[in-house]
C-alpha cells in the first residue's frame, strides 16, 4: 500500500509520495506533566480554554490562495504557524474566533522545521495561548487539535498522543524539509489544520499541527498526523519577539 505525506495548508495543496521514516519509536517518560493532574473536566473545557487563541490564515500568492491556521502566542500579534502555510504568500490576512479580520506579515521564519511567526497589523488584547513543556510528553495522553481543516474554522478534533520521537519528510525538490522529533497523533488532522495547536489536557500548547500520512486506497484521515513539539518552535518565537 502506498502512504503519502500530506501538508495540511498552504499556498500549494498538494500530497507528495515519501518515504516515511518509523524508525524512531514513542518512549513514555514518567514524568508527571500538568496534562496528567486533572486541571480541567472534560475536552469541552479544554476547547474552550483554546479557541479564542485559534486563527484562520488565508494567503494570496501570483493568483493563487492557500490557507491554514495559526495560534496567538502574545496579546499585541504574534501568531505561531507552519512555514508552509505562509511561505511566499504576497498578502496574509488573519481570521479570528470571532469573526475579525486583520492583515499580517511575516516576521520570523524557521523552514527547517516548518515553523514561521507571523504578525498581525495594529493588533491589541489579543487572547494569547499557554505554551507548555513537550518535553515531558506521554504516549497515550488525551490532546486535541484546534484548527481550520477545509475552511470550517474552530473545528476541533480529539485523540492520544501516539508516539513521540518521529521523523518524517514532506514537500518536493528545494522546498523538501525533513521534520525530526515530531509528535505523532491519531486526533483527525485534515489541510487546513496545518499551523493550528495541539494542546494537552491543561489548555497548554504543546505542539503545532503540520502533516499528515495518508493511504492512496483509504479516502480521509487514516489516523496518522504529526505536530512540531512547542519546544522545537521556542527559540524561534524568542528571535520574533526581539525583532519586534
Amino acid at each position: 500500500m502506498a502512504l503519502a505525506l500530506a501538508i495540511g495548508g498552504g499556498v500549494v495543496g498538494g500530497t507528495v509520495v515519501h518515504v516515511f521514516d518509523d524508525d524512531a519509536t514513542g518512549s513514555g517518560q514518567e514524568t508527571t506533566t500538568a496534562a496528567q493532574t486533572g486541571s480541567v473536566a472534560s475536552l469541552a473545557d479544554v476547547a474552550a480554554m483554546v479557541q479564542d487563541s485559534v486563527v484562520t490564515i488565508n494567503v494570496r500568492m501570483r493568483g493563487q490562495e492557500g490557507g491554514g491556521s495559526g495560534v496567538v502566542i502574545s496579546d499585541d500579534g504574534l501568531v505561531l504557524t507552519n512555514n508552509h502555510v505562509v511561505s511566499g504568500a504576497r498578502d496574509i490576512e488573519v481570521v479570528f474566533s470571532d469573526g475579525e479580520q486583520a492583515d499580517a506579515t511575516v516576521v520570523a521564519t524557521d523552514p527547517d522545521n516548518d515553523l514561521a511567526v507571523i504578525e498581525v497589523m495594529g493588533a491589541s488584547g489579543l487572547e494569547a495561548a499557554t505554551l507548555g513543556d513537550s518535553d515531558n510528553l506521554r504516549v497515550g495522553e488525551t490532546v486535541l487539535a484546534v484548527g481550520s481543516p477545509l475552511g470550517l474554522d474552530g473545528t476541533v478534533t480529539a485523540g492520544i498522543i501516539s508516539a513521540v520521537h518521529r521523523s518524517y519528510s514532506a514537500g518536493e525538490g528545494a522546498q523538501r524539509v525533513t521534520i525530526h522529533d515530531a509528535i505523532q497523533t491519531d486526533a483527525p488532522i485534515n489541510p487546513g489544520n496545518s499551523g493550528g495547536p495541539l494542546v494537552n489536557m491543561a489548555g497548554e500548547v504543546i505542539g503545532i499541527n503540520s502533516g499528515i500520512l495518508t493511504n492512496s486506497q483509504v479516502a480521509g484521515n487514516i489516523g496518522l498526523g504529526f505536530a512540531i513539539p512547542i519546544n522545537t518552535a521556542q527559540p524561534l518565537i524568542a528571535q520574533a519577539q526581539a525583532q519586534r
